[in-house]
């Protein structure tokens, strides 16, 4: 045993020194690297391409490591206010939680990390990846197919000589327009052209608001051939056959809305408008109108019963249409119902009802929209008239249940649409949706006599909506007006419906006197916040406005509602009211537009419509 103690006992303190050693050594090894890791980490934190900042609950910068520093001028950004040195940066921070996003600042991209919680921001620079991103998006592929308008009307008469001419001033314009821009455009037809340019060209021609459709137009009026060009655009879009598509869509947007424009449709939804100075030139033939009247018979035949509504709160040339097609589906041997919300009509139309309910057989078609819901079926058609705005329309849920939908409509077309409808009949350069179903009517089996009343109404319609013949009247306006005076028209029943009492004149003048002018020529009307304007006082008001001296344009803001402001726009046609009502969700014509705007005053309505004319002498118009 004791042997055995001598012989261990040296192994024994062998192995304790052993231990003892390695454990210092790791001791050190691991205080050096404690050392090393820490003096990093300094390093990384004051000397690495990342920038640190931390702020306060003021927005105020309590720490920057030297890098985010350095591009600041001074060097220092401590105790700055981030209003002061990067205003940029004031949203990202007012954001809750973790925040991720690219912000530009100092002429650079930085990606923005956001820990509001230690109310920290890191900077990366992403300047280079964003450059490779912008020159990626300005080189993608845009699509335009160039449409003239109005080629086969003007060069249908003309000898061979007289049309090789307008073929060469027009493609020597275009071929010059498209040198210019460096744009690739080749003629595939007669009437259109196909161009091809890239996102960066396009936001060039868009800053110059597409001037060549004031060339071509100007140019060819000297020739005594007014062309027009329309030009429908596809961009944004991953595949040709995307971009085309899109092109082609633009385009049929902008022939709805009359010609004379540019629609840029992108993938995202949004449509651009450019153009449309100039009121659509009257193209519909008789045999048009003989198609349209024979389709819309076709399609009530095999039909139970037609039913009609137009848009909300209806106007005269809504209800005489309504009243029209109603008339169309008698002389078919269907049952035709005019839904209408009785509780939301103005005095004329009142006056209109009361003379309608002495003539039991047509006032018991008139029907409410509930009636309406009740009444319709799987195979009922549904008309709707005056507008093709489903957000428009009296009842939105008539939509939802009839599958059968036709739209008569003279207003141009926007972007918001009736889905899939059977039939349009969409004729912008109309006076008024009256006169397209007048000469519906002319087409249709006459065994059923128009009664006197019904072609009043129609007139009304059609004296409403061209104040009196004075404004947006073509030769068949008065073609469709005379048609109407031999059924039986009367003007003087249209007059007693059209007459106002003086506290109507009273209320239009206090709307007038509060006029001022905003710029080139805008003219704007402001009503009390307290006071409910009825819409038509307020589309009188901006007629009266726009017989003034000085006025190009006139807009009159007032209360439609509770907590509803309406906006009535009127122009002689050198401003486009219409794209300005556009970009407040509104719509219309060249000369005569509206909107309705929300939960809004009137002054920050005024500053809505002044953004948006401003915005409209600037550039474009953009509709979602």
């Amino acid at each position: 045993m004791l042997i055995g103690l001598v012989v261990s006992a040296p192994l024994l303190w062998a192995a304790f020194l052993y231990e003892r050693r390695f454990y210092e050594d790791t001791e050190k090894y691991i205080s050096t690297l404690s050392y090393r890791v820490k003096r990093v980490g300094e390093e990384a934190l004051m000397e690495m391409p990342v920038g640190i900042l931390l702020f306060n609950d003021d927005f105020f910068v309590e720490w920057a490591n030297p890098y985010l520093s350095s591009f600041v001028e001074g060097g220092s950004m401590i105790g700055r206010s981030l209003y002061d040195v990067a205003d940029v940066l004031v949203p990202v921070v007012k954001k809750e939680g973790y925040t991720e996003e690219i912000v530009s600042w100092q002429g650079r991209f930085f990606r923005i990390v956001l820990k509001q919680d230690e109310k920290l921001l890191y900077f990366f620079d992403v300047t280079e990846q964003s450059e490779v991103e912008l020159q990626y998006e300005a080189d993608r592929t845009v699509l335009a197919i160039i449409f003239l308008d109005n080629y086969d009307e003007l060069t249908q008469g003309m000898d061979d000589q007289a049309r090789s001419n307008i073929n060469s001033a027009v493609t020597s314009l275009l071929n010059k327009w498209a040198n210019d821009h460096e744009i690739f455009i080749k003629r595939i037809s007669s009437e259109r052209f196909m161009a091809v340019m890239n996102e960066q060209i396009l936001r060039e021609l868009e800053q110059e608001k597409f001037t060549i459709l004031d060339a071509i137009r100007e140019d060819t009026s000297k020739q005594n051939v007014p062309l027009t060009l329309s030009i429908g655009i596809g961009s944004g879009a991953q595949s040709l056959p995307e971009l085309g598509v899109q092109a082609q869509s633009s385009l049929d947007l902008a022939l709805g809305r009359g010609g004379d424009q540019v629609a840029i449709k992108q993938q995202n939804g949004k449509v651009k408008f450019y153009g449309g100075k100039t009121n659509p030139m009257e193209k519909r033939t008789r045999v048009r109108a003989r198609v349209i009247s024979h389709a819309l018979r076709e399609l009530m035949m095999e039909s139970d019963k037609v039913i009609v509504m137009g848009h909300k709160r209806p106007d005269m040339d809504a209800i005489g249409a309504a009243i029209g097609i109603r008339k169309i589906a008698q002389m078919n041997q269907r049952e035709g119902y005019v839904a209408i919300n009785f509780n939301e009509i103005d005095n004329g139309v009142k006056r209109l009802m009361e003379e309608i309910k002495q003539k039991p057989d047509l006032y018991s078609h008139m029907i409410t929209p509930e009636e309406a819901l009740e009444v319709a079926t799987e195979d009922t058609l549904l008309v709707v008239v005056d507008t093709h705005k489903p957000s428009l329309v009296i009842e939105e849920r008539l939509l939802n249940k009839v599958e059968k939908v036709v739209v008569i409509d003279h207003h141009r077309r926007g972007e918001e649409f009736i889905e899939q409808p059977l039939l349009v009949y969409m004729e912008p350069y109309a006076s008024s949706t009256a006169e397209l179903v007048t000469e519906l009517l002319d087409y249709q089996p006459k065994h059923d006599k128009i009664t006197m009343l019904e072609a009043t109404a129609l007139l009304a319609g059609i004296i409403v909506d061209t104040k009196s013949f004075t404004l947006r009247t073509g030769s068949r306006t008065f073609d469709a007006a005379s048609y109407l005076r031999t059924l039986g028209a009367d003007t003087m029943l249209v007059q007693q419906f059209l007459r106002e009492d003086v506290s109507t004149y009273v209320e239009r003048a206090k709307l007038i006197e509060t006029v001022s002018f905003y710029q080139h020529g805008m003219a704007i009307a402001i009503g009390e916040e307290d006071h409910v304007h009825d819409s038509v006082i307020i589309a009188q008001a901006a007629d009266t406005l726009l017989s003034m001296e000085d006025v190009a344009a006139s807009f009159v803001v007032a209360l439609r509602d509770e907590n509803v402001v309406g906006i009535s726009a009127r122009s002689l046609g050198t401003v486009n009211v219409q794209l300005i009502m556009e970009r407040l969700g509104g719509g219309g014509h060249l000369t005569n537009a509206a909107t309705q705007l929300y939960d809004i005053t009137i002054e920050e309505a005024v500053e809505r419509l002044k953004q948006a004319i401003s915005e409209h002498i600037e550039g474009g118009t953009e509709e979602q």
